[in-house]
């Protein structure tokens, strides 16, 4: 008889979800004692979460970010509501505070958020470049087209570009960043030849000269090829539009939801778009986005999060829900059942925690309850209990859900990150399903852990602007 052949079980990534805001998806905790958030003017706070999350071995930071205020509660361009529990407003710059952390780190990766709609393709592909080396090839793009109203018009514009317009002119942009990252400098280009005095040889740098229906660049880019010279791409494109393009152009996509089979669904639907698109499916990465609250046991997580709770700003959790859906709740009475009454996008939420949560069928889902349920993580999935609790809800995702890894979001930062080190990844480690150290030193080498470098794998479509060298 043969013997036995014992499976591996895969690797998830973890990656910690933040935003350059005081409040995140937590309306109000930035009061809580065991929050930093409201120190996200200092340096010092960036530099400190790194350090823990490499210790902990976390993937990456990734850093949503949006250029304007969620002004649909309580009346279109209200900036009022999200004010009192900082709900995402202030915000700022997410690239800034990027170098400083990779300072303190040598693993640890940084996802950075920024717009095809309202940034320069030039200007923004010789950013990342330019981190991209400052880093040692730890940088990713999440490369979103943005939604808000007030976004358009702080950048000039009298309201926002049709939707799948947007997802037209990020489709042009990622072509013209590919040519200037991939294709305006030879492999060969950059010799640093001290005896012939050659620091660059002639002939080896060249003009993409794109142009478009929505840009135009000459290039070449401005800075020498850094160690990735594409940034890892993520991408969270949920519509027909954002789908197709993302499973053309990502390569790790970020999952919202709070149910398991349409999470699975979306898993499937990126696969089979992603076949379509001559790319391998397996190629692109995905990550579910939870809230973790993990201790002990299960009483003391519990106890930890309705401490979290009483620190909620539900008018916060409210002014998120009108951002993200452009629904304005305060039209609607108090005392409405929104299970039955309430918009499209209120009833599939309901919908979905009906599902998880014991006794649902006996809550009246009124505003104050959509709210609570929102307060703390947004529209995702909680996992709250001890680490074997915590764990075995992690394994259902990945089992039914079919996603590589998950966005850690938090209620207290870095409280929950230290947590989930302390408490959660041990047992992680235990079920073998987390690495023990990083696969690599770029971020395309530790989220693929395949062994096949830095650079773009060949069935993406920007590896068709490579310009190599002579053998």
């Amino acid at each position: 008889m043969g013997e036995a052949i014992v499976s591996t079980p895969k690797k998830w990534i973890i990656n910690a979800f933040t935003m350059s805001t005081p409040g995140h998806l937590a309306s109000g905790l930035w009061r809580h004692p065991r929050n930093r958030t409201a120190q996200y003017t200092d340096l010092e706070y960036w530099t400190d979460l790194a350090k823990i999350l490499e210790e902990g071995k976390f993937h990456g930071l990734f850093i949503a970010d949006v250029l304007g205020h969620y002004g649909v509660y309580k009346g279109a361009g209200n900036i009022d509501p999200s004010l009192p529990g900082a709900t995402q407003f202030p915000i700022s710059d997410p690239f800034l505070p990027i170098s400083a952390m990779a300072a303190v780190t040598k693993r640890l990766s940084f996802g950075i958020t920024a717009s095809t709609t309202y940034e320069n393709p030039f200007l923004l592909a010789r950013r990342f470049s330019t981190l991209d080396h400052l880093t040692k090839g730890r940088v990713a793009w999440n490369a979103v087209t943005s939604h808000l109203e007030s976004a358009a018009q702080n950048v000039g514009l009298e309201t926002q570009i049709p939707h799948d317009e947007r997802y037209q002119m990020a489709e042009e942009y990622l072509t013209a960043t590919y040519k200037l990252w991939e294709g305006s400098w030879r492999d060969d280009a950059v010799v640093k030849d001290v005896e012939k005095g050659i620091y660059a040889v002639p002939g080896r740098v060249r003009y993409v000269n794109h142009e478009g229906k929505y840009f135009k660049t000459a290039g070449p880019l401005t800075t020498e090829p850094s160690p990735q010279r594409t940034p890892f791409l993520f991408q969270a494109g949920t519509s027909t539009a954002g789908k197709a393009f993302a499973t053309k152009h990502a390569e790790c996509m970020f999952l919202t939801g709070m149910d398991v089979k349409g999470i699975r669904k979306s898993v499937d639907d990126i696969r089979r778009l992603a076949a379509e698109n001559g790319r391998d499916p397996n190629s692109i990465k995905t990550v579910a986005g939870i809230l973790v609250v993990v201790d002990e046991t299960d009483e003391k997580a519990k106890a930890k999060y309705e401490d979290y709770l009483s620190y909620a700003e539900l008018e916060g959790a409210l002014t998120l829900f009108g951002g993200w859906t452009g629904t304005d709740l305060s039209l609607i009475d108090d005392d409405d059942d929104l299970k039955f009454t309430g918009p499209g996008a209120i009833q599939s939420l309901v919908s979905s925690w009906s599902a998880t949560i014991p006794g649902s069928d006996t809550i009246k889902w009124t505003k104050k309850r959509v709210a609570q349920e929102l307060a703390i993580g947004g529209p995702h999935e909680k996992a709250i209990g001890s680490p074997t609790t915590v764990a075995n809800i992690l394994q259902k995702y990945i089992d039914e859900a079919g996603v590589d890894g998950f966005n850690f979001s938090y209620a207290v930062n870095p409280g929950d990150f230290e947590d989930i080190i302390k408490y959660l990844l041990p047992e992680l480690r235990t079920r073998g399903v987390i690495w023990d150290d990083y696969a690599g030193t770029t971020t395309r080498e530790n989220y693929y852990a395949d062994g096949k470098g830095p650079r773009l794998r060949e069935d993406h479509p920007g590896s068709q602007y490579k310009w190599h060298g002579e053998a």
